[in-house]
């Protein structure tokens, strides 16, 4: 007769049966998982690099990378390839690093804010609020350079997004992903109604104003740069610090509260975020597309949906994809220069006509 231990089934280490086994299966998954996403950031880093090196050399006129250096360490008797690097380009380069996080780091917000993969910050009104107080900063004051439209531009983003969460949050049910892209929708509708009276009734304004609406890094000075930082700064921070809320929210907004999760905090919290990042790079340059559409998706290749990873990842590739999209905009067209906002509409495009069909065929 046998005994009760030899009654027992038997179980393997680390089998189906073995408890043990299932979690260094787990930890082995985990730490793939975060070796992966380690990988990659390190990777967005030295690509941050690499672009920005491009961005100083790489222009109408290319210079080594020797003479940037001296340039930059040592510009000794002014030269003309000194003069090109120290006020032109780095000036440039430190704006575009500055406009490509902003509007990587407001796309990922935006997309998990309003649970829209298809959402960018100009869903939330900030985009056309930043053009309607451009338009009206040259018909009404005769605003007539960058540096002047970044105040009126940046006040029009934040009403546009003071307007939508208000009108999103209008109704019992308060601030959800569904009203504030539907208020979004409407909000930027009537803005840029308003846009067009103006321009079709004043031709100075449209001829002013079609200059900055293209979206372009040319022409911006360091005081631009330096105007738009703090905010880019506040933005920045207050990003991170809602991306831990944003995994929660996630989860479904009744389960976030089960967790001690304050939803409206978070979603106040993720607006005033992008709005200071989305209005002040809008303000600096301009309607730049697709920035914030694409790079959230590229970068969850890598990070998954946790956006701890995904919202920091995702600032450092746009600032890569802006940069170098400037320094294609300066090369193709030599001795001209192509507009960045017109590089990334003819790479983000086919990118979103790509997503919809596999989104369409994935429904199928």
């Amino acid at each position: 007769m046998s005994s009760s231990t030899d009654a027992a089934p038997r179980q393997r280490p680390g089998g189906l049966g073995n408890p043990g086994g299932d979690r260094s299966a787990g930890r082995g998954g985990l730490t793939a998982q975060r070796r992966t996403r380690l990988l990659g950031l390190l990777l967005l880093l030295v690509l941050v690099g690499v672009a920005a090196t491009l961005s100083i050399a790489v222009g109408s006129r290319s210079i080594g990378l020797g003479s940037v250096w001296q340039a930059l360490t040592d510009p000794g008797v002014p030269t003309e390839e000194t003069v090109i690097v120290r006020e032109l380009r780095v000036p440039r380069t430190a704006l575009g690093l500055m406009v490509g996080m902003a509007l990587g780091l407001a796309g990922a917000l935006a997309q998990g804010h309003t649970r829209n993969p298809l959402g960018d910050p100009g869903l939330l009104g900030i985009t056309s609020g930043a053009s309607l107080g451009v338009v009206l900063a040259i018909y009404l004051l005769g605003v007539g350079t960058p540096a002047g439209y970044v105040w009126f531009a940046f006040a029009g983003a934040l009403l546009g997004t003071v307007l939508v969460f208000a009108l999103g949050s209008a109704g019992r049910g308060g601030a959800s992903p569904v009203t504030l892209a539907l208020a979004g929708a409407a909000l930027s509708a009537l803005f840029y109604a308003l846009v067009r009276a103006i321009l079709v009734s004043d031709t100075d304004s449209l001829d002013a104003f079609r200059f900055w609406v293209v979206g372009a890094l040319a022409g911006r000075g360091a005081d631009v740069a330096w105007q738009v930082a703090p905010f880019i700064v506040a933005g920045l921070l207050l990003a991170l610090v809602n991306a831990p809320a944003l995994d929660l929210l996630g989860l479904g907004e009744d389960v976030a509260r089960g967790l001690g999760q304050r939803v409206w905090l978070a979603r106040a919290v993720g607006l005033a975020a992008v709005t200071l990042l989305c209005g002040a790079a809008t303000a600096a340059c301009g309607p730049i597309a697709f920035v914030g559409l694409v790079v959230p998706h590229v970068v969850r290749a890598f990070t998954g949906p946790s956006h701890r990873w995904l919202v920091p990842c995702s600032g450092l590739l746009g600032a890569v994809l802006l940069l170098l999209a400037d320094v294609v905009g300066r090369v193709v067209v030599r001795p001209g220069e192509l507009q960045v906002g017109i590089v990334l509409a003819l790479i983000g495009a086919p990118f979103f006509i790509a997503l919809i069909r596999r989104r369409r065929l994935a429904s199928t």
